[in-house]
């Protein structure tokens, strides 16, 4: 089973004086592209974070958030009430000696001044840590199962396209034979059209077969029906970068099926080599966003 890049998870967990949600969201990308933003109070554990993502989402767009809610009566930032008192007294007495009058929004102007707000350093304790580890955890395994979700989705629809493939690859064959005479018939028209022309039939008959082995497709035909074996077989493989690999027989599937064009020479062969296109094309777009 084939897993999508794309994925979303989120978990959360509430400490005595904090709420600590975590959200990693992922979408396609070719190589691993991690976007990390944590709070300064658990800064120092970001690079096992990091790690922990590497390790297991492999590749992808990532981007992983933890955001804090204080939920207690406590907060990290306080107002320094000496401070706030003695400028309140400061600038009353100025005021008053100046002649001017006092601020109308005491608070507005208090809050501005330097050091009204005191920062208390905040501590992690092993056991809040060890509880925000098992929230991240919690929010991949979503993402996982996320992702499984979407590649049960992108299999069902790769299989129906190689099915079409398939399919569209049988209906080509009534259309060989008749291209063979027709081309032949259009070749012996234009002959009799000259007048006291004489050929070698034999002759003809040689550069005949020279002329329609250039448009035979056999060889194409044998190798698509090989490509489109393999991908299903790299799609139910359950090997690690299944969306690298599926993109090269993607190619591949695709070199054939232009060839085959290239070399129809016939109005109704074309038109079945278009749809083949069509289909291939969605698969295209859709691989990549395979893990």
């Amino acid at each position: 089973m084939i897993q999508s890049m794309t994925g979303f998870g989120k978990a959360s967990v509430e400490l005595h004086k904090r709420k600590v949600t975590v959200e990693v969201k992922s979408l396609n990308s070719k190589q691993l592209d991690l976007s990390v933003r944590m709070p300064n109070l658990y800064k120092e554990h970001e690079m096992g974070v990091r790690n922990l993502l590497s390790r297991q989402l492999e590749r992808g767009k990532v981007d992983f958030l933890i955001y804090v809610e204080n939920i207690g009566n406590e907060t990290a930032t306080q107002l320094n009430q000496n401070i706030v008192e003695g400028y309140y007294k400061q600038i009353k007495e100025s005021a008053e000696n100046l002649g001017v009058e006092v601020p109308q929004d005491w608070f507005q102007v208090l809050l501005r001044l330097p050091d009204v707000l005191k920062y208390e350093a905040q501590e992690v304790d092993e056991e809040e840590w060890n509880a925000v580890s098992k929230v991240i955890n919690e929010a991949i395994s979503q993402l996982f199962a996320f992702r499984k979700q979407e590649g049960a989705m992108l299999q069902k629809l790769f299989e129906e396209k190689i099915a079409n493939i398939s399919t569209l690859l049988t209906d080509i064959e009534p259309y060989e034979a008749e291209r063979v005479e027709k081309i032949k018939g259009r070749i012996t028209e234009a002959l009799h059209k000259i007048e006291d022309f004489d050929y070698d039939k034999n002759r003809f008959e040689q550069e005949m077969i020279y002329y329609i082995e250039k448009l035979d497709i056999n060889e194409e035909k044998s190798r698509l029906s090989n490509h489109l074996k393999y991908f299903l077989e790299t799609l139910n493989s359950g090997s690690s970068g299944q969306g690298k690999k599926l993109g090269f027989i993607a190619q591949e599937i695709g070199r054939e099926v232009n060839t085959m064009g290239s070399k129809s020479n016939h109005a109704e062969m074309q038109q079945v080599v278009v749809r083949m296109k069509d289909e291939l094309e969605q698969i295209k777009e859709q691989v990549l966003n395979v893990l």
